[in-house]
């Protein structure tokens, strides 16, 4: 598949930005945070998810139509996602100003919980539940994105606890390596199981001419089409492999190495939520790039 730039940001936006979320309502029920450290963590969740559905504006071919894409909501994970992400962040909102006035954020911390998981569920699944993009269809990559998500916001939680309230790096960034943790050994298990696919199609069935040898010298047309510029990403196989690489550094060994070597550094443990969102950016792109469209066995040569 090629990767969407504006569909890359927009999972890893909202992503960081539920997992910030997670870990600042954590650390309202267990301990006796700063109104305005929550407050000011309601703000920076805000600002990610904002920024993430400002992305997906840039995915659409009609921009002016996106409240359309709610209308499926029956049936389709993409509606049920366009419908939670507004839900969400107007719960985080109204959570950011309880808890800025003081308020009891109990009601809304839950409730903003509840619609924090639906979201996570909801953006996975519009993956997951392709049946015919093998690299996708398995559980592993809700699991793999709320996982990545989880552990992006609370490296981020640490890293805007040392400017808030200090006191609490040191819990967030044990969650934070342990949730790396987590998420960077069953991202592994989902790379392990793709490289074990083999295709269910092959070119005979694509054309269904059931032949030994069958050589493709032209698709049909002349050119390209957006078959060919959409289901595949047209780079050659060192960049994948880099890619790859960079996300496997970048995703949990760097900023696991930062956040234990960083102490309460505000610097050190910034540079570990970037070095994360970096790979995050990478790991995304790399989760595009590797499943593998069947229509691609058609759409082998252009001429």
């Amino acid at each position: 598949m090629r990767p969407a730039w504006s569909v890359v940001l927009l999972t890893t936006l909202i992503g960081a930005g539920q997992g910030l979320f997670l870990a600042v309502f954590a650390a309202d029920l267990a301990v006796s945070a700063d109104p305005f450290f929550l407050a000011a963590g309601a703000v920076v969740s805000l600002v990610l998810l904002g920024a993430g559905l400002l992305a997906s504006f840039f995915h659409l071919g009609h921009p002016e139509r996106a409240w359309r894409s709610a209308a499926m909501w029956r049936t389709s994970w993409l509606s049920r996602e366009v419908i939670g992400l507004p839900a969400f962040m107007a719960l985080v909102f109204l959570y950011g100003v309880l808890a800025y006035l003081g308020k009891n954020t109990f009601l809304a911390g839950v409730l903003a919980t509840a619609a924090c998981i639906a979201l996570f569920v909801c953006t996975g699944m519009i993956y997951a539940c392709l049946k015919f993009l093998q690299e996708w269809h398995t559980p592993l990559t809700v699991v793999n994105y709320s996982a990545l998500g989880v552990a992006s916001g609370l490296t981020l939680a640490a890293a805007a606890a040392a400017w808030l309230q200090p006191a609490l790096v040191p819990a967030y960034a044990r969650a934070a390596l342990v949730a790396g943790a987590l998420a960077y050994l069953l991202r592994l298990a989902s790379l392990s199981r793709n490289a074990r696919l083999r295709p269910k199609s092959t070119l005979a069935s694509a054309i269904g001419v059931k032949h030994p040898k069958i050589a493709q010298i032209a698709q049909g047309a002349m050119g390209g089409s957006f078959n060919t510029r959409e289901f595949f990403h047209g780079r050659p196989r060192e960049v994948v492999l880099a890619t790859r690489w960079a996300f496997l550094l970048l995703v949990f060994p760097v900023p696991a190495l930062l956040l234990l070597l960083s102490g309460s550094s505000p610097i050190g443990l910034a540079a570990a939520f970037l070095a994360q969102y970096a790979g995050l950016l990478a790991e995304r792109w790399y989760f595009f790039a590797e499943a593998r469209h069947p229509q691609n066995l058609y759409y082998q040569a252009i001429a």
